[in-house]
């Protein structure tokens, strides 16, 4: 089975891309983030066409999380428990669906915004809340998505550059470590070491032709999850061509 996540950075506007990738990439599941729709304009028929069922959640033309599969989508769960709302708002940023004998978590971490920002105290309340919620899951389990946390220096093109901004501050790392610590890996990184090899790059200053990027992106796997993956790429081809989405597919094989 192949598993994939991909920040689409709008679905109706890449729509063709996304599908024309799962042809060619012969995936079976893909969650998405930042769908950037409501529920009622998800672009589903292209993906039925293809023998994908949906699962999605969006509120607005922000954030939004979908799941596509086409070897079954049961128990699909909006949120999980314990996690927080912004104002008053339970934000699309997670979605569950059990796909062929796997629960696949489609998750749009919060960005943070700056470390003064009242979104940034959110954003560690949303970690904390999905390890322990996380911390129960059983089986086989994949927690997949935009996570907007690059965990080791390695994972930024300079270091310098994001000194006292989010995404690399100690209590960000620490909250994505936790996760790690709960029993889950990131079982993509053992195929594409580092450094240097990133996920996102931003549209501004030439950032992907000068391989200025960050890693961003990731699958953890809980244990049962972890012994069947066979291999793992970061599709970095996507992120070229024309109007592309700001993140490259995220992809993993399993046995």
């Amino acid at each position: 089975m192949r598993i994939a996540t991909w920040n689409v950075n709008s679905i109706r506007t890449r729509v063709d891309r996304v599908t024309d990738w799962l042809a060619r990439a012969d995936v079976d599941v893909l969650a998405m983030q930042e769908t950037k729709c409501k529920d009622s304009q998800f672009p589903t028929m292209p993906f039925a066409a293809l023998g994908y069922e949906i699962a999605h959640v969006g509120l607005s033309q922000w954030n939004g999380v979908a799941i596509a599969s086409r070897v079954g989508l049961e128990d699909v769960q909006i949120g999980f428990d314990g996690a927080p709302s912004w104002q008053d708002v339970a934000e699309a940023r997670a979605i569950g669906a059990t796909c062929g004998g796997v629960r696949v978590w489609s998750l749009y971490v919060p960005n943070g915004r700056t470390l003064a920002d009242p979104h940034y105290p959110y954003k560690l309340e949303w970690l904390a809340a999905l390890r322990d919620a996380a911390t129960s899951w059983t089986g086989p389990v994949a927690l997949v998505g935009d996570w907007n946390i690059a965990p080791t220096d390695e994972d930024v093109w300079d270091p310098a550059v994001f000194e006292d901004s989010t995404h690399v501050s100690a209590p960000e790392r620490a909250a994505f470590q936790a996760i790690l610590d709960a029993g889950y890996s990131d079982v993509v990184r053992p195929f594409t070491p580092g450094p240097g090899v990133y996920t996102y790059w931003d549209y501004t200053q030439l950032r992907f032709p000068k391989r200025q990027g960050m890693r961003i992106d990731f699958i953890l796997g809980s244990p049962d999850f972890a012994q069947r993956v066979t291999h793992a790429e970061i599709v970095r081809e996507e992120r070229k061509g024309k109007a592309p989405s700001d993140h490259a597919p995220v992809l993993v094989e399993l046995t």
